[in-house]
């Protein structure tokens, strides 16, 4: 085994390109696929595990009370495949304020106690709403953020209540924003009266979306008909608690796999290079007493040490990279410490050297059958006739020497430069991918700021309508409007307002924003259907059509300060803010529920050619007396996750490329000292320094083009398959302006980069073969 050892140890020593290529596959392989590991189990993990400690509800029903009794709604627990339900309890949607200042709505549920058979709520400040008069907020998101002891006013309800928040509490489904003691409701409904229920649900089978669609439906026929208003499967909600750390599992298992193919490509072209050209010493070793086995060890050693080291490295740098991944998945449960689950590391570090060993050992076996006697006689020139044709072929074309020698020597040795082609296949492949992941992210973020529009104005006044602002204020986005229409230059404008609403069904706050004007060209992506082009019709993000269990066609119900507003979805667009709890419509849609609703913005598209700078000067003058003012498009906000996936795309797109160049380099360094004499013959009969560089360039040009014009449609090929596996990660369906990113000059443009990658891999070795001496290649056997 010592002797052994030294074999290892000198084959890995004198073989520094391929120990290293194989070592950085290795580690770009294991990286991958320990962030991608980690996202995945942790991007459902503590949800399941909160789930099912608090016994969520499965389904959670919202109903009528004009439509049903209590009793009747509490003997639907009853109903086949329901294994237990909560309920009912009162619920109201309202807005509270606190002091002047207006608060988002809570959906707002009458409980006497956080325990219960569906949906024991965990306490995580204070205490519980024991009797009138206090309120306990959900922890995390809203209201949940106010302190203890701040009070909630409702100015607008009979008797003007005020509740005093006194605890926090965490609803692993998210039922509501916010409890309070069952007698309180009445008092926070206009009528003084409750007028609907929820009731908690836990079936005996709800993993799939078919099995939640099949309880809701046994559930609604034990109702009266037209009790139920709204309902939100616990699929929604733990879609949307994974939806950030899920984002990144696809894009990441595309990188893990392209980085073990990678690893099983250069392993397997290094060893098999390694056994190529080391005949002799083959030979040697089985001359000094080695068995065939002991030959096949120590070529699979010599690939194991750095594919060792290189996962001990992926290993770290994965669990380092998931560390700002999995931190936003803790603070969404209240735990800390979230990491990488060890088994992963073991998982991916056992496969990674199994399929290195693998490999090795398929490279390998060819030197633990040859004869001793075979190994010594055979030398390292290439069958006799092997690329002649090709090299007579380069020589009658009106090309330099030198050039015609490098493109016929691919031919020569046709396994090698398939190799080098794979390598920069799957280069160019990873380069395509991550243009692609980039335009398309960009086409996202475009979509989420969507407002195209040349020049802006903010109008100051209340978001909610006249009430509580200042005077004048409802009056001075028609003044705005004046302003705008008389300055030449306008081609056309469009104003907006937003107000809070809530949705049956769904918790937490949505936001309307109704348009005054033909907001159609103002850069709202549609998925389906179409923009909205009358009153009570909407346009809403996918997100929204899963949370409320619709579709485009169907009526949703708004509750807008008090009032029910019903509008017909006719189009979903793409719009991933605010979890895509937004509806847009036009703003006569809510002119029964907020008269005077006035906007709180305009947004101007200039006439072509008219210079945008020199219009807002303009504009601004003509603005000044209305304390408004205008601007043109600032950049875009990037967003953290956005900015973190285009990090991760870099970083993990370089080392790719690194591997496939070094793929080149390693296919080069092995065929360079294979023809080191010729390379000797061909100094001693006149060529330059310059024009052998020439030719070890040219010889990997035609493995480079074609490795380029077969990777690029494969990368685009994976793109396509990506980006939309990543949208369904996030809840959203992206339309073909999203995915569809690569144009044709781009296309081409990367093609040629497969030209590069292999060039500049070859560039060491150029230089080394251009630098050794003539009298020193010629002596070397």
């Amino acid at each position: 085994m010592s002797a052994l050892g030294r074999v290892v140890r000198s084959g890995v020593g004198r073989r520094r390109v391929q120990t290293l290529v194989i070592g950085l596959a290795t580690l770009m392989a294991v990286t991958a696929s320990v962030l991608a590991g980690s996202l995945l189990v942790a991007s459902s993990g503590p949800f399941d595990d909160a789930f099912a400690r608090q016994r969520g509800a499965h389904l959670n029903a919202q109903l009528d009370a004009g439509r049903a009794t209590a009793a009747q709604l509490s003997a639907s627990g009853e109903t086949a495949g329901v294994s237990a339900a909560s309920g009912p309890f009162g619920t109201v949607s309202v807005a509270p304020r606190h002091g002047a200042m207006p608060l988002p709505p809570l959906t707002v549920v009458g409980r006497d106690t956080p325990e219960g058979p569906v949906d024991e709520l965990t306490l995580t400040t204070g205490s519980w709403a024991g009797r009138p008069g206090e309120i306990v907020l959900s922890a995390g998101d809203g209201g949940g953020q106010a302190p203890l002891g701040t009070r909630l006013d409702f100015p607008e309800l009979p008797g003007a209540p005020s509740l005093e928040v006194v605890g926090t509490a965490r609803s692993a489904g998210r039922t509501a924003d916010a409890w309070v003691a069952p007698s309180q409701i009445a008092s926070l409904t206009p009528s003084g009266r409750v007028g609907a229920y929820q009731m908690l649900y836990r079936f005996d089978a709800a993993a799939t979306t078919a099995d939640v669609r099949k309880g809701r439906a046994a559930v609604t026929a034990s109702v009266p008909a037209g009790a139920v208003t709204g309902a939100q499967s616990w699929l929604t909600v733990r879609k949307v608690a994974a939806r950030d750390t899920a984002l990144f599992v696809p894009f990441l298992v595309a990188f893990g796999v392209l980085g073990l193919v990678m690893s099983v490509l250069v392993v397997g072209n290094v060893v098999a290079g390694s056994v190529g050209t080391g005949l002799r010493r083959i030979g040697i070793l089985k001359a000094v007493g080695c068995t065939p086995s002991q030959v096949v060890r120590a070529y699979m050693a010599q690939a194991l040490v750095p594919a060792a080291a290189g996962v001990g490295l992926g290993l770290l740098a994965g669990n380092l990279l998931a560390v700002p991944l999995l931190s936003e998945t803790a603070d969404a449960y209240g735990t800390s410490g979230l990491s990488v689950a060890p088994w992963i590391d073991v998982v991916v570090a056992a496969g990674a050297l199994g399929v290195v060993t693998v490999t090795a050992w398929v490279s390998a076996w060819r030197a633990g059958r040859l004869r001793t006697v075979d190994a010594l006689a055979v030398g390292r020139v290439p069958a006799a006739g092997r690329g002649r044709w090709a090299a007579r072929r380069a020589a009658g074309l009106p090309l330099p020497r030198a050039v015609g020698l490098g493109l016929a020597r691919p031919f020569a040795r046709p396994a090698r430069a398939a190799a080098m082609v794979a390598a920069v296949l799957f280069g160019a492949m990873t380069v395509t991918f991550a243009v692609g992941l980039s335009s398309s992210l960009s086409e996202v973020l475009s979509a989420r700021n969507h407002d195209v529009a040349d020049v802006t104005v903010g109008v100051s006044g209340q978001r909610q309508g006249p009430p509580g602002g200042a005077p004048g204020a409802a009056a001075a986005p028609a003044a705005v409007a004046a302003a705008i229409e008389a300055l030449p230059g306008t081609e056309k404008y469009y104003g907006s307002a937003t107000a809070e609403a809530t949705v049956a069904g769904a918790n937490g706050s949505t936001r309307i924003t109704a348009f005054s004007g033909d907001a159609s060209w103002g850069g709202y992506r549609m998925v389906s259907g179409r923009w909205f082009d009358a009153a009570a019709e909407a346009v809403v993000p996918t997100q929204f059509l899963a949370a409320t269990g619709t579709a485009v066609g169907d009526e949703v119900t708004l509750h807008v300060q008090g009032s029910a507003v019903t509008v017909r979805v006719v189009g979903e667009v793409l719009d991933p803010r605010m979890d895509g709890m937004l509806v847009y419509t036009d703003a006569a849609t809510l002119t029964r529920a907020v008269p005077g609703l006035p906007a709180t913005g305009h947004h101007i598209a200039v006439s072509p050619g008219t210079d945008v700078g020199g219009y807002v000067k303009e504009l601004n003058s003509a603005l000044k007396p209305l304390g408004v003012t205008a601007q043109g498009r600032e950049a875009a906000d990037g967003g953290e996750v956005i900015l973190v996936l285009n990090a991760l795309t870099a970083i993990l797109t370089l080392m790719l490329v690194a591997v496939a160049g070094l793929g080149v380099l390693g296919g080069v360094v092995l065929d360079t000292v294979e023809r080191v004499r010729d390379l000797g013959v061909y100094k001693a009969l006149g060529m330059t320094p310059r024009q052998i560089v020439a030719m070890v360039l040219t010889s990997v040009a035609l493995p480079g083009l074609a490795g380029g014009a077969l990777g690029v449609p494969a990368g685009v090929a994976l793109h396509a398959m990506v980006m939309p596996a990543m949208g369904h990660s996030a809840g959203l369906r992206l339309p073909d302006s999203v995915i569809a990113v690569h144009g044709t000059p781009e296309l081409l443009a990367l093609g040629l980069g497969g030209v590069l990658i292999a060039v500049l891999g070859a560039l060491p070795p150029a230089g080394w073969a251009a630098r050794t001496r003539t009298v020193t290649a010629l002596r070397t056997e």
